[in-house]
């Protein structure tokens, strides 16, 4: 999702692992480092002392800053625009302004809550929504950084969850967000056996059922939830429910425009690549119909037919698409409410006839 987050002493040992007893499958580590550092920078401005150097160099050593510093760095170059990354005397300044100092405690007693979490039973969860060969290698990073944004870095190589300290994120919020994350992390672990599965497809086929995978947002959303009679947005403020209720009233038109999408991609019908990721972009949106769409339709294909079989469409997402418009296409027989269905043109355009046998 590309959604979604005191000085207290805290030992360090917790922040080199959290152990996994799940066979292989699991490593986590929470490292609080970078914003354990900010808080004793915060805390010495509030009893008006200097900050000594030496205290800059330990924020600016630690992992969580030395990998968010490189993020920053590859997404300017990615923009070709310099200025997106920022530098350690831009982040002193991030440090020493005004408006930070008067959140030091609020962001302290967060850090406190949020390293309470159980990230071993969420990874735990997480795994009964993710084929048997997935694995869940990652490092979360609670930050206070300027951006008030959440993401995943390195998912290939060294996966690592950033998460924006937030006050108003509630310790619950906050591992329903891990989960979201460490499901797209096990997905990822497996995304060789899709790529070799569509790697034979027409370039235009190729294009269309690489962007079905981003109705993986929908399938995290299921799995941070736990079960497909959880409200997956529980832990979300009243806002952000009464946004992701609305959003989902809008199911059966955004899911005939994501069809056209498709359409559209297969018919080579945008300019050029950036049109493209600029309209597939737009369905990522705050939790836009990759999100909506993707859930609803990972809901319909387990409670219909069982969640063995919702994990198997995670190795080859153009599966979800070919069993929700079987469920559908019963539901719509049998005059419940009228459900739009994928149109043939887009599952015989991507090759999705290997799914009709399942």
């Amino acid at each position: 999702m590309r959604v979604r987050l005191m000085r207290l002493v805290f030992p360090l040992l917790f922040s080199s692992a959290i152990a996994s007893t799940v066979g292989e499958r699991v490593q986590l580590t929470l490292d609080t480092s970078e914003a354990d550092q900010v808080l004793t920078i915060l805390n010495l401005r509030s009893q008006g002392k200097q900050i000594p150097d030496s205290e800059w160099q330990k924020l600016f050593a630690t992992t969580p800053y030395q990998r968010l510093k490189q993020r920053e760095k590859e997404i300017g170059k990615s923009f070709h625009d310099p200025t997106v990354a920022f530098t350690d005397d831009d982040f002193k300044r991030f440090v020493l302004s005004d408006d930070l100092l008067p959140r030091a405690a609020a962001l302290a007693n967060t850090l406190e809550r949020w390293k309470k979490a159980d990230l071993r039973a969420d990874a735990v969860g997480v795994l009964e929504y993710l084929p048997p060969e997935a694995t869940l290698r990652a490092k979360v990073y609670p930050a206070i950084k300027p951006q008030p944004n959440s993401f995943v870095f390195e998912a290939s190589t060294d996966p690592a969850i950033f998460l924006y300290l937030d006050p108003d994120v509630s310790r619950e919020e906050f591992e329903n967000t891990v989960r979201h994350e460490l499901h797209h992390i096990g997905l990822g672990s497996v995304g060789p056996v899709y790529e070799k599965k569509i790697e034979g497809l027409p370039e235009a086929a190729k294009t269309a059922a690489r962007w079905m995978g981003d109705f993986g947002e929908g399938m995290a959303m299921l799995a941070a939830a736990g079960g497909p009679d959880i409200d997956p947005q529980a832990t979300s403020t009243p806002k952000a429910h009464a946004r992701w209720e609305h959003d989902m009233g809008q199911f059966n038109e955004d899911l005939r425009t994501v069809n056209q999408f498709f359409l559209d991609i297969l018919n080579a019908k945008f300019a050029s690549k950036d049109n493209m990721e600029e309209k597939g972009g737009s369905f990522f949106g705050t939790q836009g119909p990759w999100y909506t769409v993707g859930y609803k339709m990972c809901v319909m294909v387990e409670k219909r037919f069982g969640r063995q079989a919702l994990i198997g469409t995670m190795l080859d997402p153009r599966c979800l698409l070919v069993l929700y418009n079987r469920v559908a296409a019963e539901q719509n027989a049998a005059g419940k409410p009228t459900l739009p269905l994928w149109s043939e043109d887009v599952l015989t355009g991507v090759h999705a006839g290997s799914c009709e046998s399942r």
